[in-house]
């Protein structure tokens, strides 16, 4: 990726004028991180807000991550006409807009209100991260790309464990009610129960907007460094662009793993406070919550620890062996419910790690920057992922058990084993 020099700054100007763009691409990953992770906090919330099932609970992520995948491709053709610095900062717009939906939603105490700004802030997330990965990728030479994106992407779990902390303390009211008890209670006092628990998300996300709204208005006032595509020239159309990318094996199998990375990984993150309390019976939704925090930062731990690693590993090589432990914790998490399986289930976060950049990075690999945001677009919209493995997780927990839902991640580290050990012919 190279700059316009549109200055007669020194050298260390540059470097200068360029670190605040870099430093506010990093927070987008934190932001984005922040917002899926309190999904988890939702499920639950809304489960006793709404008494749903645990289908009907898991629709909090379909919603989310389908606003993912209609958006993408919209933010990849925007990037283009535009520029990276015009859709980070319509994103943040979208981003703001869904999280004061839920000032609304909660007043009227309407579930489907609920999943409508939930596909809204994704809609703004899809444009955040098909800008973000892409230009942390260009930021470097092609040979670090792996290693820079997993680093940048560190921050991201750190913004989940943040999320989950805001929700454990801000929405969960440690007021669980079970069948026997809400059958017992005056439908006057049934009702004021469920609106107050539905009424407990109002100040988060209002705080959360007004926060995205500051970071518009940073974003705006910083100047962005221009690639040359954006500032003008021949670009190939979208159509011609999209065949070209479809005839990339490679690249093709990367976008279904990347399906099967997020539906994993959401699936596992939104389903562990439920495998928790359903196989330690009485366990409280705060402490629970804690293992999904404990969950979070190791993924973190994971992160710094996979770039480390793969200064010496080929990607290609750690994700086939990350997704291959991924795969026996899975079937140890099945097979033994209980204390085990939920320190299995647990570990899986460790391995999950450099999953996501690593699988973009060997899908991008040899690709130029105008092909490089499509290509990024049509990765983002594998995060579609998120939307049904963990849909297909709840009918399967309603249908056999909790612990048989894990089966659902296990089928997708074997489809990123499969791709890794692909990627490893074909890239070396």
């Amino acid at each position: 990726m190279q700059y316009k020099d549109n200055t007669a700054a020194s050298a260390g100007n540059g470097v200068r004028t360029a670190l605040a763009p870099l430093a506010l691409i990093i927070s987008l990953f934190f932001f984005w991180g922040a917002a899926a992770s309190l999904n988890d906090i939702l499920i639950k919330q809304f489960k006793k807000a709404f008494e749903l099932s645990d289908l009907q609970a898991g629709l909090v992520q379909s919603a989310f991550y389908l606003g993912y995948f209609l958006f993408a491709m919209p933010a990849a053709v925007f990037m283009r006409r535009y520029s990276y610095k015009a859709a980070v900062v319509l994103g943040l717009l979208l981003f703001a807009a869904g999280a004061f939906l839920f000032y609304p939603a909660a007043a009227i105490h309407t579930y489907g209100v609920f999943l409508l700004a939930l596909f809204v802030i994704a809609s703004g997330l899809a444009f955040l991260e098909t800008s973000a990965n892409s230009l942390v990728i260009v930021l470097g030479p092609a040979e670090g790309a792996a290693r820079r994106l997993n680093l940048a992407q560190a921050f991201n779990p750190l913004g989940a464990m943040t999320g989950v902390m805001i929700g454990s303390h801000f929405i969960f009211s440690g007021v669980e009610y079970g069948a026997q008890d809400l059958a017992a209670m005056t439908p006057t006092a049934r009702v004021a129960y469920f609106a107050t628990e539905s009424a407990a998300v109002q100040m988060p996300y209002l705080a959360i907007g007004t926060v995205v709204l500051l970071w518009v208005a940073l974003v705006a006032w910083t100047k962005f460094p221009t690639t040359r595509d954006e500032g003008g020239g021949h670009k190939a159309g979208t159509g011609a662009q999209l065949k070209e990318l479809l005839r990339n094996r490679n690249f093709v199998f990367a976008v279904v793993a990347q399906l099967f990375y997020v539906g994993a990984q959401v699936g596992v993150w939104s389903y562990l406070i439920r495998y928790f309390q359903d196989v330690v019976p009485g366990t409280p939704e705060k402490t629970a919550a804690g293992f999904l925090t404990l969950s979070l930062a190791l993924f973190m731990c994971g992160r710094f620890a996979g770039a480390a690693l793969l200064r010496k590993v080929s990607p290609a090589y750690l994700l086939a062996a990350f997704a291959l432990i991924d795969l026996l914790l899975c079937i140890v998490a099945i097979a033994l419910p209980g204390w085990i399986g939920l320190y299995a289930l647990v570990g899986v976060s460790i391995f999950m790690s450099i999953m996501f950049p690593t699988i973009f990075v060997l899908g991008l690999s040899g690709m130029d920057d105008d092909h490089r945001k499509l290509g990024s677009s049509m990765l983002v919209m594998a995060i579609v992922g998120g939307a049904l493995l963990p849909a297909l997780m709840g009918a399967v927990s309603d249908a056999a058990g909790i612990h048989w839902s894990i089966a659902v991640p296990a089928i997708g580290f074997i489809v990123i084993l499969a791709f890794a050990l692909r990627a490893r012919r074909v890239l070396r």
